[in-house]
């Protein structure tokens, strides 16, 4: 069966494979099965935590196959995906030689779409994709969205499924959609309303296979954009993505960034964010959007000397860009400047992105545990000085050079963590000889490698500094999750206040 057969089908009795049974697998199950697919999910795993999940699905009428992710089951004309499945994987190879198509569930999502009522058409996406800063602007986009009085959410790669949000009974009326690489790599037929990459840097490169094709997925996004292609002006890897796209006539391309705009551009003018794009005459005028000090939310906890509310941290610069990319998809969509600024004033980001935890000792401790590649690493310690740097963990491929070489004069000191810390202290004593590095104890793992890494980075560090947990590197070697390593980060440093 050939792709094009699969437009807007009748899934009543085709025969789907679903790969993983993670979240978006069981998500993808439940809902082929409830559209009258027979359905068979495969997963190459077969340990006790996928028995409960397996289970449920066998009681709905799917079929499970657990332990054998690699072969083709008998018949099967469709194979939807969940993401982290490689390309190489060998289930796919099969696919390819029986010519059965591979979609992942924002493929499935995207041929489910159903029109809105009085319009015809479906709900728009607007998507956004980028090495980092996803998560932070598709919230600061639907905040939006949601002070212009549009019924929206943020779905994809975070928030609401987007095979739920497609299917909701009540409608959205535009959708604000993160989308990671993996993601875009198997939504071929994906042609969003407005997009947006915000950065390129290597990452996942050990599931794409190089760095081409990791930004040749990133720039799927592109394809067929209605309104504007976004793109990060300091980043011109990003305008390359917006050259190539093949798009709708009349599409845009807009840039952002953080100094004064040119015409088609968002930027910052005095400590205001400007639109120069989707404005009259463009080339003389500008509309004001709202001011630097919106992006930053107050931090939750007072400081010592605070007397009163509480303290208004300055924004990191690529968080005054995520915000410029979100307004810029928002008024691409056509919210009036006075919702851009009014949403992005009730945003209040997610957890262990840039969380200041505390200050003990006149030394303030920041969670950025969400840094898992060295260029969320890099915007993360481009924000403070001087900084007792607490990073490693899993380094997915990454080399850690260039983040060192930027990051050096910065440093008061290191202590490092997790499997793949020789990689980083190698580094440091190429591109930061004298700074101090403190490995932490091989073996240990959870709260107690935590709080025994926070007590080191306090007797590291003085007044005014700045202890950053922004590991440039993922958890899973000693944490369950990035979402754990922070946690347990903020709560040894409460245990040190105690102290």
């Amino acid at each position: 069966m050939t792709d094009s057969h699969l437009t807007n089908p009748d899934f009543g009795g085709l025969p789907v494979a679903v790969a993983g049974l993670g979240v978006s697998g069981i998500s993808a199950a439940r809902v082929l099965h409830g559209l009258g697919a027979r359905v068979t999910v495969v997963d190459g795993g077969s340990g006790p935590g996928l028995a409960p999940r397996a289970a449920e699905l066998e009681a709905l009428g799917v079929t499970v196959r657990l332990g054998d992710g690699a072969s083709l089951p008998e018949g099967t004309e469709l194979i939807v995906t969940s993401p982290g499945w490689a390309p190489d994987s060998p289930l796919f190879a099969a696919a390819e030689a029986a010519g059965v198509p591979v979609w992942g569930d924002v493929e499935l999502a995207w041929r489910l779409r159903k029109p809105l009522p009085g319009t015809g058409e479906p709900a728009p996406w607007l998507a956004v994709t980028g090495t980092n800063g996803k998560t932070t602007t598709v919230q600061m986009l639907a905040s939006i969205l949601t002070a212009a009085g549009k019924r929206t959410a943020a779905v994809g790669n975070v928030g609401v499924s987007v095979l739920d949000a497609v299917l909701a009974e009540e409608p959205y009326d535009v959708l604000a959609v993160e989308l990671s690489s993996y993601q875009l790599h198997w939504a071929p037929s994906l042609r969003p309303y407005a997009a947006a990459v915000l950065n390129l840097a290597p990452d996942h490169l050990d599931w794409h296979g190089s760095m081409e094709a990791y930004a040749a997925d990133k720039g799927r996004i592109y394809e067929g954009n209605v309104v504007a292609c976004v793109y990060n002006l300091a980043d011109p890897a990003t305008e390359a993505l917006v050259r190539e796209a093949d798009v709708e006539e009349g599409c845009r391309a807009v840039g952002f960034g953080l100094g004064a705009p040119g015409p088609s551009n968002f930027g910052v003018v005095d400590g205001l964010l400007v639109d120069r794009a989707f404005v009259e005459d463009r080339a003389k005028n500008a509309a004001e959007l709202g001011a630097v000090e919106d992006v930053c939310p107050p931090v939750a906890h007072h400081h010592p000397s605070d007397e009163g509310a509480p303290r208004r941290r300055p924004a990191a610069p690529h968080n005054i860009a995520n915000a410029l990319a979100a307004a810029a998809l928002a008024r691409a969509y056509g919210v009036e400047p006075k919702a851009v600024r009014e949403g992005l004033r009730a945003f209040r980001p997610d957890a262990h992105r840039i969380a200041e935890v505390g200050v003990v000792g006149e030394v303030t401790y920041i969670d950025d545990s969400k840094a898992t590649n060295t260029h969320a690493a890099a915007a993360s310690l481009a924000a403070y000085r001087p900084v007792v740097w607490i990073a490693g963990g899993l380094a997915k491929g990454a080399a850690f050079d260039d983040l060192v070489r930027g990051a050096a004069g910065r440093l008061r000191a290191v202590v490092l963590i997790g499997q793949d810390r020789a990689l980083i202290r190698e580094a440091l004593e190429r591109h930061a000889p004298d700074v101090p590095v403190i490995e932490a104890a091989e073996g240990q793992t959870g709260a107690v490698a935590m709080a025994e890494v926070v007590r080191t980075a306090a007797s590291l560090a003085r007044s005014g500094d700045t202890v950053l947990l922004a590991p440039a590197c993922a958890s899973m070697d000693m944490f369950t999750n990035y979402g754990e390593r922070g946690d347990l980060f903020a709560a040894a440093v409460l245990e040190l206040a105690g102290e």
